[in-house]
């Protein structure tokens, strides 16, 4: 509908506190989005940010954190603002390669982590970590963020009594990790939303969940941890934030911190498809694989060259020993 014709539609006849009180409120943040582009009279009314606020809190349990809130509140549009960084997920292809150590620090100063683990779509947990990013350590140590104390366990009060765990954990074990920087005032949500693959540790029979997103050249990886016995309670004891290059070099957290704030920046807030980001989760693994493969042969034939020249140089001193003894 255009919206130089909105005052002559029959939605201005309505009251607006009856379009706020009993229809926008059940729409979803989508929705909501594409009301708003439908006429002016409309856009006046979808853009409230008590709206946003209810859409974002409840599909982010954690953004209801007093340090979320107080951050939120900085933001151009509030909770319209992240709600748009942060829904669904991030999708960006830049071919780029990550930027080196001797690379002008990012000026992000602090990151702030909101992650929420929903089981069957219901929140099971939710916290808020804040890690400064300008500190020495941070700057030159692999980016490694865990939500978690030391020796810290979840009870999450979910039974363990399904046959094929794997399978369903991969079905109902979905994950939120929004990443806010305050400097920037924007937002990304670094999960595949649903796991892209689930493990049984062999030793510990622990369950390994990833949560990955590829972002050109490097990925974002997301693990959590599940442990419990079966028929039993599971628990969760490590949520943890990683970032790899192809070559499976965890990134220093310099580097990261350039990479993080060019997606937040440039990358493209798409619908979430799951099965696409498991077969680049796949794909990227693959890549690695074969270039550690290259890699390893390189070094390899390099290792031979080496020693050859070794024996060459060995066999010609020792000739040259003995004839600089016999000549005594």
């Amino acid at each position: 509908m255009d919206s130089s014709n909105s005052t002559n539609s029959p939605i201005t006849t309505i009251h607006p506190d009856i379009i706020q009180s009993h229809i926008l409120t059940r729409l979803d943040g989508t929705t909501l989005t594409s009301a708003a582009s439908t006429t002016s009279h409309l856009h006046n009314l979808c853009t409230q940010n008590h709206l946003w606020q209810k859409i974002t809190t409840t599909t982010w349990p954690s953004l209801n954190d007093t340090l979320t809130k107080s951050l939120i509140s900085t933001f151009p549009n509030s909770h319209r603002s992240i709600f748009s960084d942060s829904f669904p997920s991030i999708h960006y292809s830049s071919a780029s390669t990550p930027p080196d150590d001797s690379s002008s620090p990012s000026p992000l100063k602090e990151l702030i982590s909101a992650v929420d683990l929903y089981y069957k779509g219901k929140p099971v947990f939710s916290k808020v970590l804040k890690t400064e990013t300008h500190k020495g350590w941070f700057l030159c140590s692999p980016l490694w963020i865990e939500i978690l104390e030391p020796n810290e366990i979840i009870q999450t009060q979910i039974k363990f009594d399904q046959n094929d765990v794997v399978e369903w954990l991969e079905n109902n074990l979905s994950l939120s990790w929004i990443i806010i920087s305050p400097t920037r005032k924007r937002s990304v949500n670094l999960s595949s939303r649903l796991p892209v693959t689930v493990t049984r540790h062999w030793l510990t029979d622990e369950l390994e969940v990833l949560y990955a997103v590829v972002m050109g050249l490097v990925q974002c990886t997301v693990k959590v941890t599940c442990c419990g016995k079966s028929g039993g309670e599971m628990h969760v004891r490590e949520v943890s934030l990683s970032m790899e290059d192809m070559y499976g070099r965890h990134l220093i957290g310099r580097d990261s911190l350039g990479i993080l704030q060019e997606v937040m920046e440039n990358g493209e807030r798409k619908k979430v498809d799951v099965e696409k980001m498991k077969s680049g989760f796949e794909e990227f693994c693959l890549m690695k694989r074969e270039k550690i493969e290259r890699k390893l042969k390189r070094e390899k034939v390099i290792d031979m060259v080496i020693m050859v020249i070794a024996i060459f140089i060995f066999a010609f001193m020792f000739r040259f020993v003995r004839l600089w003894v016999s000549s005594k």
